[in-house]
């Protein structure tokens, strides 16, 4: 039996998979159950971290727990950076993303098993590392499975995104049954499970991924292994030494981790525009990313706040009773998941059958931040209501809007960050969008010290329109963006 790969034209002609290519089912199944432990684990945490230790949590300010939420949530996708020079320079992506299923594996087992703060934080720092290097190179993975000409890309993509939202979907659900009636750490544990089960799916399908999963675009040079060494031992070192002197506290955190991203985001942008080894084409096409990086900080500020500001909306602010029953808090992150899974497929219809007539990157872009603002508008008519006044069917009704915007730019970022990447930083391009992800995310955090329930009127009008003004400016400077994407669109 031949063990030859397929050749990108075998590979257009494989459809075995909802007419994609037949190795998808494998990253997104894994993806799949990493996010249903992802979002499982995150449906509970906020209110873990702030209820009082006879509900069974922590006992941390509200203000304060948010910002720890979105300092983590921040910290996963700038993680992506480490996983995404991994894969570029040690060890391809495809190992990067193996072993990385392993360490989310161990950080959710230390959130079920360790207690109090101890157990947070070393199961948030395993589930951030795991996570940051899965997600980058899941998506380069994905990428690998698509010749450059292939029309079926975005549509894979949002197929790809179909799983995520699978697990997104039934995470929250299912840890918050158990989180209701059984405690946390129970929680906790059914997101371990979870993972688990993804691993050992993934360790049997990844033998069938191509060559190119595992290529390492440009390997580090064995002269400077020491030299990587010393860096990451002194980097651990700083953390260790600012956190044990106080400069690093549980109250800073979103805010140092917007500082760290900022950083890291324009230093990312300068090592790839000042390398040798990209062309001209290639270095306009990374200029061509910067307004769409912008505009995608803008719309995850907003769109993540559903698991810092709409926690606590959903705790104190929506009538979560159905027939007698108090539906849990953590539900009311499945009903994103929902419309994601009946309009993804809706949307990779929609680019398919639409081909090369479909809007271009930057219009979606554009409309995605138009739309997100006009959800959070959309809170106003029942700003200043009692407590527990919202009706369930106002936040469904909400989160579809925010659906219909994350169709229109998540899964679309993704694949214009895998067209638009220069051929040495494939990987590192993923891992740029996700960095604007991770900005938006402690953004989202850091914004929780500005909410309050007895006033929402301006926090949702002035966050609204801001994301309304970036979307119409990115509409109008379409045509000079697809002018630097030099023929991507």
């Amino acid at each position: 039996m031949s063990t030859a790969q397929p050749t990108d034209e075998a590979r257009h002609e494989d459809t075995r998979f909802f007419g994609q290519p037949g190795a998808l089912v494998h990253i997104f199944g894994v993806e799949m159950w990493e996010r249903f432990s992802f979002y499982g684990m995150q449906g509970i945490l906020l209110i873990y971290l702030y209820y009082s230790a006879t509900q069974g949590g922590l006992g941390i300010p509200e203000a304060v727990a948010g910002g720890i939420v979105g300092a983590y949530g921040g910290s996963v996708y700038l993680a992506t950076i480490l996983g995404a020079w991994l894969a570029d320079r040690l060890f391809g992506s495809e190992r990067v993303l193996f072993v990385s299923a392993i360490v989310i594996v161990a950080g959710h087992i230390a959130l079920a098993l360790i207690p109090g703060v101890l157990g947070v934080g070393v199961g948030l720092v395993l589930v951030a590392l795991g996570s940051g290097g899965l997600k980058a190179n899941a998506t380069a993975v994905v990428g690998t499975l698509y010749a450059p000409d292939d029309t079926r890309r975005d549509a894979g993509f949002s197929l790809f995104y179909l799983g995520i939202n699978l697990g997104a979907f039934l995470g929250p659900i299912l840890t918050g049954i158990l989180q209701s009636t059984l405690g946390f750490h129970w929680g906790f544990g059914l997101a371990a499970v979870g993972m688990t089960l993804g691993l050992v799916q993934y360790s049997f399908g990844r033998r069938s991924l191509p060559d190119r999963a595992r290529a390492v675009p440009n390997p580090l040079p064995a002269s400077r292994y020491p030299l990587v060494v010393i860096i990451a031992v002194a980097a651990l070192a700083a953390i260790a030494v600012l956190v044990l002197t106080g400069v690093i506290r549980d109250d800073n955190l979103a805010a140092i981790v917007i500082s760290v991203t900022v950083v890291a985001a324009i230093a990312y942008f300068a090592v790839i525009l000042t390398s040798r080894r990209i062309d001209a084409t290639e270095r306009s096409r990374v200029w061509g990313f910067v307004p769409l990086f912008i505009t995608s900080v803008a719309f995850w500020s907003l769109y993540q706040q559903q698991f810092t500001v709409l926690t606590i909306y959903s705790d104190k602010r929506l009538d979560r009773s159905l027939f007698g029953w108090e539906m849990p808090v953590s539900w009311v992150q499945s009903i994103n998941p929902v419309f994601i899974i009946i309009l993804s497929g809706v949307f990779a219809a929609l680019w398919t059958r639409l081909g090369k007539r479909q809007p271009s990157t930057p219009v979606k872009f554009g409309l995605a931040a138009i739309i997100m603002g006009s959800a959070f508008l959309l809170f106003l008519p029942f700003a200043g209501g009692g407590e527990n006044t919202t009706p369930v069917l106002a936040i469904v009704g909400i989160l579809f809007v925010f659906t219909v915007a994350e169709l229109l730019l998540s899964p679309v970022g993704l694949s214009a960050s895998t067209k638009l990447a220069p051929a040495v930083f494939q990987t590192q391009m993923v891992a740029l969008f996700f960095l604007s992800v991770a900005l938006g995310t402690a953004i989202s955090g850091q914004l929780v010290s500005f909410y309050d329930p007895q006033n929402e009127v301006p926090y949702f009008s002035i966050l609204g329109v801001i994301a309304i003004i970036v979307g119409i400016g990115m509409l109008l400077a379409v045509k000079p963006v697809l002018k630097l994407m030099r023929g991507v669109r």
